[in-house]
């Protein structure tokens, strides 16, 4: 093709097509200020380039391995957009993320973000990026560079997606779990702040069934509507956990997400080890309590389905015990002793005590 068959281009033309450019340019601008609040040592945090850049000398790390992680919000995200808290989708996009890192020992350094979207709706999409902004100023990390798609025809018109990348550094002498995770070793609990960001298939199903909406009262808690209750932020454990990784008494961190306790726990753990989990020894709250009720689930169901009130769990050495729940409570988590690692045979395991089915 030659130069001269090429027709002038029609700037209105991918606008037409549903893709707005300057919009897109807008967000970008506007946001800037925010992502530059996320500025940590390493990263200066500006958008613009084609590469975000991270140095991990000027961060200090002399023997550093690097852990990275991608993650979403899942189905909840259709109730957040539905309810218009778009923040709290950015936030948890975050928070999903880093956890994961906080399993290796890793401190987060850095985070992306992708958002997709039929239509760019400058409002929300900006929520979504304060949302973002916030978790990463709650982990300590910087958002360094994102990707802002608008793809008409391939989503409905007001729906979007997120995706998350983090990357987190460990000095290698101090990587997660540690090789010496056994028999003996206490299981501690920290507490989640609800539902977090998973089983919300499950949950829009039970709302279809009983004919809920979001607007309407919790049947567990009248002072306080689905929403309210379903849709509150993921707990994001960074400051509580990176303190505690310093003095070397934790030997395993599970992140409580799809799967719940059952699978996720046996994730950190050896083959030939059993974690007996004492069913008393947390409360759900009633929110779990309702859930478990309202879609007929079983107990076992329950603990694969949800974190029913425990997002991490903590391997840690028997005669700290004590002193890491102390620690932990006075950096405001609630912490639950939850049982402890027995031997066993063949791969590693859940046995939840004091439970039917």
């Amino acid at each position: 093709m030659t130069q001269e068959t090429l027709e002038p281009l029609d700037a209105n033309r991918y606008r037409q097509a549903g893709v707005d450019i300057a919009a897109g340019q807008a967000l970008v601008d506007a946001i800037g200020p925010l992502v530059r609040s996320t500025a940590r040592p390493g990263a200066t945090a500006e958008l613009g380039g084609f590469g975000g850049v991270f140095d991990l000398r000027e961060a200090g790390f002399e023997q550093p391995l690097l852990v990275a992680t991608t993650d979403g919000v899942g189905t909840k995200l259709q109730l957040l957009a539905q309810s218009g808290q778009h923040q709290v989708a950015g936030f948890d996009l975050v928070a999903m993320c880093v956890n994961d890192l906080l399993a290796q020992g890793a401190q987060p350094l850095f985070m992306l973000d992708y958002f997709a979207t039929s239509k760019l709706d400058p409002v929300a999409a900006r929520a979504v990026i304060e949302g973002v902004v916030e978790g990463c100023r709650e982990a300590g990390c910087a958002l360094i560079g994102g990707e802002t798609a608008e793809m008409p025809g391939h989503y409905r018109r007001g729906d979007y997606d997120l995706a998350g990348f983090a990357v987190g550094a460990v000095e290698r002498a101090r990587l997660l779990p540690r090789g010496d995770v056994g028999a003996g070793d206490v299981l501690l609990g920290l507490a989640s702040s609800g539902v977090h960001a998973n089983g919300f298939s499950l949950i829009r199903k039970v709302l279809r069934d009983q004919g809920l909406f979001l607007a309407d009262p919790a049947p567990f808690a009248a002072d306080q509507s689905l929403a309210s209750a379903l849709l509150v932020p993921t707990r994001i454990y960074v400051k509580s956990l990176l303190g505690l990784f310093e003095h070397e008494v934790v030997k395993a961190v599970a992140h409580i997400t799809g799967g719940g306790l059952i699978d996720n726990l046996p994730r950190v753990l050896p083959d030939g080890v059993v974690a007996r989990i004492d069913a008393g020894g947390w409360q759900a709250s009633p929110l779990f309590l309702w859930l478990y009720e309202a879609a007929r689930m079983t107990p076992d169901q329950m603990l694969r389905t949800f974190n029913c009130g425990i997002g991490m769990v903590l391997v840690v050495v028997a005669d700290y015990a004590d002193d890491v729940r102390r620690f932990l409570t006075e950096k405001g988590e609630t912490v639950y002793r939850l049982g402890e690692l027995v031997a066993g045979d063949g791969p590693a395991r859940v046995r939840v005590d004091g439970i039917d089915g």
